[in-house]
């Protein structure tokens, strides 16, 4: 195993669900943590639970739409916390769940905004270092929805599927170079993400995992850490990951109905 200790890990959207727990993984193995999200009072509520686990720490409140916010906190990372190591793209949402005739444009853009716009800022930022310094992963996170489409899925599902494109292009976009790619793509996993997708409806989005047991965050965050910790030589492209109660983007085995 390929250790990361006093590595540098740069993780957008830490401040919850995949990226908090990727916080958790990394850290219990002395990596040097980034932590990048819009909820900062988050982020400092992370560390503590953190505390003692990881070298260091530094915080950033950022919200990964702005590409001029995006470039100034890369750009003017103490020299300490410059060459990143690892990247973990994982800030991205889905919001609202209608037909494209009927959909709210405001919810595309923000979904366009953050689940591509944003990953691109942050590669496109963080990328030439690792060329230059030889060395450096990008984890992207996609989903089962670049892979297959749903019902109502439109847009989430068409900005999964630029995530899958992305991850496959800078590929090869950095082939002769010792800079990995990966895409991890789960199914089901149990966050706040049907919450935000109903804009705070908390009992619909509990009715998405009822009768199922969902992934959660720490099963998707263990193979993050899996697919950076291979040797050097190796490069896990993709890895698809769903609950043993789903087949598909939208065969799932519920046991008793909401």
């Amino acid at each position: 195993m390929f250790s990361i200790q006093n590595q540098i890990v740069l993780i957008t959207g830490a401040s919850s669900g995949i990226g908090a727990a990727c916080a958790r993984v990394f850290a219990g193995a002395g990596a040097n943590l980034i932590l990048a999200a819009r909820r900062l009072e988050r982020l400092h509520q992370l560390v503590e639970t953190l505390d003692g686990k990881s070298t260091q720490f530094h915080l950033l409140q950022l919200d990964v739409r702005d590409r001029s916010a995006v470039e100034s906190a890369i750009s003017t990372l103490p020299p300490s916390w410059s060459n990143i190591d690892i990247l973990i793209n994982n800030a991205g949402l889905s919001r609202g769940l209608a037909k494209l005739q009927e959909g709210n444009i405001q919810d595309w853009e923000e979904m366009i905004d953050t689940n591509i716009k944003g990953l691109l800022y942050l590669t496109r930022s963080v990328t030439p270092g690792m060329i230059s310094r030889g060395h450096g992963h990008v984890v992207n996170l996609g989903s089962i929805a670049g892979h297959q489409t749903y019902p109502s899925g439109n847009v989430y599902c068409a900005t999964k599927a630029a995530v899958k494109a992305i991850s496959e292009g800078l590929k090869q976009d950095l082939l002769g170079t010792p800079v990995r790619v990966t895409s991890v793509d789960p199914g089901m996993v149990e966050t706040e993400f049907s919450e935000v997708r109903f804009h705070g409806d908390a009992e619909r989005a509990k009715k998405v995992y009822h009768g199922v047991t969902p992934l959660t965050p720490d099963d998707v965050a263990d193979v993050i850490f899996f697919c950076v910790t291979r040797p050097p030589h190796v490069n896990i492209n993709e890895v698809i990951l769903m609950p043993v109660d789903q087949a598909s983007a939208t065969l799932v085995n519920r046991r008793s109905e909401p």
